[in-house]
């Protein structure tokens, strides 16, 4: 009996570590260009990406938010972000006409975009929305 429980103990400690790791390998916001942008679409069921340019104001305004959530939504939802200025030809696929724009993609398919340097709270509503994910949702 004490062996047996030892052992699940010791199995659900390696499965708590494996989740940390897994988290971990997802925090973060990725920097995207015109070679990198279509693989992080296609390796990533839910992804937000981050259109902006060095010289934005409302860009370095949004640029906390973007990071804050990419921890708290690790595992569930990857986050990256696309300077305007060194890949115009994705700004121009995606027809980014004001800075900073936010786009989310789901399965590579851009599903919902928002303009504008919105506060936290609207665009992890936005998100969870978009995805279809619930308030407490937790890494799959």
């Amino acid at each position: 009996m004490d062996d047996e429980l030892e052992y699940l103990r010791q199995k659900r400690a390696q499965e708590r570590l494996a989740e940390i790791e897994r988290k971990a390998s997802f925090q973060g916001v990725v920097p995207l260009s015109e070679i990198t942008f279509n693989t992080f679409l296609s390796e990533n069921r839910f992804a937000v990406v981050d259109f902006w340019a060095e010289w934005c104001g409302p860009c370095k305004r949004v640029a906390p938010v973007i990071e804050a959530l990419s921890h708290e939504m690790a595992g569930l939802v990857a986050f990256g972000k696309c300077n305007t200025d060194e890949a115009p030809g994705i700004a121009r696929q995606f027809n980014i006409t004001a800075i900073p724009t936010i786009i989310l993609y789901a399965n590579g398919k851009m599903i919902d975009r928002v303009t504008g340097a919105v506060p936290k709270e609207t665009l992890h509503s936005v998100i969870l929305r978009a995805f279809g994910l619930p308030p407490g949702a937790e890494p799959v």
